[in-house]
């Protein structure tokens, strides 16, 4: 059996003096797609930030590669693409400038790939404009044009159709199966029923593990 990208065991996770979940175990492998669901404050993004470790568990563990994550956090780094609830940009800086900024996290992108991940996201004519003259929606497609670049092949992605439109949220669904197909990993969270799911589907219901 081939180690999994990222395991869980036995996970645990408290917040504001509360047991959101406990014993609860996941495993992904190339190709897996995860969604987390849920009633509101069941834990689907502190379980995301739990596997992103941006949160420490209050029992059990998380492994990337095999490896207990608290000690591979480089490797993490590298590896992960985390796209938040909140777009995450600069509202001063352009498109263009705002994911040369968010690649540099990672390494270095030409500028023409930038452009061509804006025009994939529907924002050719924006690339050189202050991000707080966009639209919602055109922020929220900045942050997704990281998924049109090269880089990580985990993502955790927290609620990524807000604010999209019935195109924006075809094509990211479809997007989303590509990545999978070609050996990606993706975990997220969504209230939107998804229409296109890959082979290595799965829904995982926080509701399972309630305490």
């Amino acid at each position: 059996m081939p180690i999994p990208v990222l395991e869980a065991t036995e996970l645990a996770c408290e917040r504001d003096g509360r047991l959101l979940f406990e014993h609860l175990d996941l495993r992904l492998t190339a190709g897996d797609m995860v969604q987390i669901s849920g009633p509101n404050g069941s834990g689907k993004t502190s379980l995301l930030r739990l596997l992103s470790g941006l949160m420490q568990p209050t029992a059990g563990d998380v492994l990337l590669d095999g490896k207990p994550l608290a000690r591979h956090r480089s490797a993490l780094a590298h590896n992960l693409l985390w796209v938040g609830h909140a777009a995450g940009i600069k509202e001063l800086l352009t498109p263009v400038e705002n994911l040369t900024w968010l690649c540099a996290l990672h390494h270095g992108v030409k500028v023409h790939a930038l452009w061509q991940a804006l025009e994939a996201v529907g924002l050719r004519g924006f690339e050189d404009v202050p991000c707080h003259t966009l639209s919602a929606g055109q922020k929220r497609r900045v942050a997704l044009a990281r998924l049109y670049l090269p880089g990580p092949g985990l993502w955790m992605l927290d609620e990524p159709f807000t604010a999209l439109d019935k195109h924006g949220v075809a094509q990211l669904e479809a997007h989303l199966v590509q990545h999978c197909e070609q050996g990606g990993v993706v975990v997220l969270t969504t209230h939107h029923t998804l229409s296109r799911t890959p082979a290595g589907y799965r829904d995982l219901d926080l509701g399972q593990w309630a305490v």
